[in-house]
């Protein structure tokens, strides 16, 4: 296979625009591929659960798929800063979509869990390798900034679509249609990428390159551990089993700094958490990652459950949050590279997306929409300005030897932040929303139907809502009334959970002071060979 010197084009980019538009289209629909699926299954959930008769599983649908992603993200970033990008990408696409298939064939919850577990390690490699394809097409922060609109754009998409198709799919043409449609979209952008993406790699990695095996095992017990740490220890509180979990991810995390301190080639390279800016985008990546996860998860629940929207009112207010990511994404791009400290818009996003948790955090039932309206806005625009900086910036600090570590680092730590503000705003929604159940229970003398209003799934089913109203009226018990106390406690326990996620996202801003002023350089160094 021919080796030869990629000269970076005029515009910052190695290939022509036509080339570059094709390339960065099929990473679009790898973005594509991944953001659909993760929301069009959760709204398939509750169907697959009925169907499959497994309960005990089901959180572990989600829970397979983020701790195998967790996992692979880091350790086939680094792999792809050895061999190129390319193909890890056409490898993630084939095991994603091949996966996908296997989920939709699945009769029973466990075969589910495990084809969702190897959906994950698809997505872990796209997310690890796919993301830091883009600044190899785009060695200039200015050209890759604008660019990454394509990116942003498809997870826009994706997102906003995604709950209603999923619905839609469900309903009309059954679950497994939800898993049976990454097909398509995995075999388009499987084309575009053979076919478009050239396989770019660092001139200092040409020739054999040695595997820090032993690092990537390390990377994936101890952030394994902690992925399962974080889902447990809400669910089960202080056991056995937790302490355990806790233990083997303290062990694992010291063995690693150990290993890579000492290892010739470390696949994770301390060296960068030295770089104050990396160090501090890593933080700001988790604590930005706690804000997201804390307002897309608990802002519906609190729509329907809370205040008794309909799933269609619910995703009506819920579009502005998702939509104005590209939104602001797209602003940014246009903003960012004509300031004299691009920093100040890492400062506004968490500004915004503060001010969107704090929001959600105080809102009612009887706030206008618009002004409901205007906080989705805010999150959207806030994530759009947070999300694609953190992610160049990390790329301009870290340098082109490690561009896909950092950038896959990010990602990572993202989801981590994510799992923790989950955890920590699914634990004060939970133990609020069940006292206060309890409370009204007992209050009326109904402790018997505790069992039945203890999920605030109950809440959101219309159905299964009426049913119990009316068991209650039969036993003497005002059901409207003890339903309205179970909404009263579960919007005590969101309102919390989105003031913390407000104080993370205001602590984000001041952390973001830490991050040396960043130079989008327009200078573009020729580091890449193709093959």
């Amino acid at each position: 296979m021919a080796v030869h010197t990629a000269a970076p084009h005029s515009q910052g980019q190695v290939l022509p625009f036509r080339e570059s538009l094709l390339a960065i289209l099929g990473i679009a629909f790898v973005t594509m591929l991944v953001a659909l699926d993760q929301t069009v299954v959760g709204t398939a959930l509750p169907t697959i659960v009925a169907e499959l008769h497994g309960f005990d599983l089901y959180a572990w649908v989600a829970t397979s798929y983020l701790l195998a992603s967790v996992i692979t993200v880091p350790v086939f970033g680094r792999l792809g800063d050895y061999f190129g990008r390319k193909p890890f990408v056409l490898a993630s696409i084939i095991v994603f979509t091949g996966a996908s298939l296997l989920c939709g064939a699945a009769h029973s919850m466990l075969g589910l869990v495990l084809a969702r577990g190897l959906q994950g390690i698809g997505g872990g490699m796209l997310v690890g390798t796919a993301f830091a394809s883009i600044p190899d097409l785009f060695p200039e922060a200015h050209t890759r900034l604008r660019w990454q609109v394509v990116m942003s754009s498809a997870f826009g998409i994706a997102n906003a679509v995604g709950p209603s198709l999923g619905g839609f799919l469900t309903q009309y043409y059954g679950w497994r249609s939800v898993f049976y449609v990454n097909l398509p979209i995995g075999l388009l952008s499987l084309f575009f990428v053979w076919r478009f993406l050239p396989h770019l790699r660092n001139s200092k990695h040409v020739g054999r390159v040695q595997i820090d095996w032993l690092g990537a095992g390390l990377i994936a017990v101890s952030l394994g551990a902690l992925q399962m740490l974080v889902e447990e220890l809400p669910k089960r509180g202080v056991t056995v089993m937790t302490g355990l979990l806790f233990v083997l991810a303290v062990i694992a995390f010291g063995a690693l700094v150990f290993w890579e301190r000492r290892a010739p080639h470390p696949i994770l390279p301390l060296d960068m958490f030295a770089n104050r800016a990396l160090s501090t985008l890593f933080l700001l990546a988790v604590l930005g990652g706690f804000s997201l996860f804390a307002l897309l998860f608990y802002a519906p629940l609190l729509l329907q459950g809370g205040f008794g929207m309909t799933p269609q009112e619910a995703g009506l207010m819920i579009t502005p949050l998702v939509v104005c990511i590209t939104i602001g994404s797209i602003t940014n791009g246009r903003i960012v590279t004509r300031l004299r400290n691009p920093n100040a818009m890492l400062y506004v996003g968490f500004v915004l997306i503060g001010i969107a948790c704090l929001g959600i955090g105080i809102a009612t039932r009887s706030m206008s929409h618009a002004l409901l309206f205007v906080f989705m806005l805010s999150g959207g625009m806030g994530l759009g300005f947070v999300l694609p900086n953190l992610t160049v910036f990390g790329q301009q600090a870290a340098g082109r030897e490690h561009f896909g570590i950092a950038t896959a680092l990010l990602q990572s730590l993202r989801m981590v932040g994510g799992m923790l503000g989950t955890a920590l705003t699914g634990t004060l929604v939970t133990h609020l929303y069940r006292h206060g159940v309890h409370v009204a229970l007992d209050d009326a003398h109904a402790l018997g139907w505790l069992a039945r209003l203890a999920d605030p799934q109950i809440l959101i089913d219309r159905e299964a809502q009426a049913a119990l109203v009316a068991e209650l009226a039969k036993a003497g018990h005002n059901g409207a009334l003890l339903i309205e106390q179970a909404r009263e406690s579960l919007v005590s326990g969101i309102h919390l959970g989105e003031a913390v996620a407000a104080v993370v996202a205001f602590i984000a801003v001041v952390c973001s002071r830490r991050v040396p002023p960043v130079r989008l350089k327009r200078a573009v160094e020729p580091t890449l060979v193709a093959e």
